[in-house]
């Protein structure tokens, strides 16, 4: 499968695949996005409606090129954060050394930390940094079985009509099952059978203003 570094909107790469005529973020922007849905709406969200919780559990579903992972810890400051992130097809080092994403947010330092967390061994925690805890796993969602609960979910697969599979009832009744009280999942998948999947789990289903080029997006919370 043919996987090419593509430009977007707001000068950030992005991932290609021409075969399935997908991209791994908006060409309107990759940092703009995951900036809109993942930080802001998800991590920024959670730290407001939790100020005092020091430690977060986190589950990104689609490691992807390490970008959401990248903001999360350019981000987290004096929390310790257990990262863990269902990947089952990598991308190459010689595409990850070509994104420039330490280039793109003005800080050469994240360079060095973006190497890592692509470099690091998968299936087991890798700490990067004092208190930011890698767990990249090779598995299916299907498959996953968390070690703890999970405060918030980057709900970042790719869309319904690519992958069906992890869009369905029993997909989100597992992820509510998964989360402590309180938790979040974001994603910046808006479609009315999706939030109606996301109800029939138990969550609390809210639309909320989309990244540049969608209107909408999803924001989900166990109470």
């Amino acid at each position: 499968m043919e996987r090419v570094i593509q430009h977007t909107a707001d000068g950030s790469a992005t991932i290609a695949i021409p075969s399935m005529a997908v991209t791994y973020h908006s060409t309107h922007g990759a940092i703009q996005e995951s900036m809109h849905v993942f930080i802001a709406a998800g991590w920024q969200f959670l730290l407001q409606q939790q100020p005092a919780k020091q430690t977060i559990h986190l589950l990104e579903m689609g490691f992807g090129t390490g970008l959401n992972a990248l903001l999360t810890y350019q981000l987290a400051n004096e929390k310790e954060v257990y990262y863990e992130t269902l990947e089952q097809f990598p991308l190459p080092e010689t595409i990850t050394q070509q994104l420039g994403y330490a280039d793109n947010l003005s800080d050469k330092t994240l360079g060095t930390t973006f190497s890592a967390m692509h470099a690091c061994e998968w299936g087991r925690v890798v700490n990067i940094g004092r208190q930011f805890h890698l767990c990249k796993r090779r598995e299916k969602l299907e498959d996953y079985q968390p070690s703890s609960l999970i405060d918030l979910v980057y709900f970042d697969a790719f869309a319904p009509n690519t992958q069906p599979e992890l869009w369905t009832s029993p997909i989100f009744n597992k992820l509510y099952q998964a989360q402590s009280a309180g938790g979040i999942l974001v994603t910046y998948c808006s479609k009315g059978d999706v939030r109606r999947a996301m109800l029939a789990a138990g969550y609390q289903v809210e639309k909320i203003p989309g990244p540049p080029g969608k209107r909408e997006m999803l924001r989900a919370i166990k109470k």
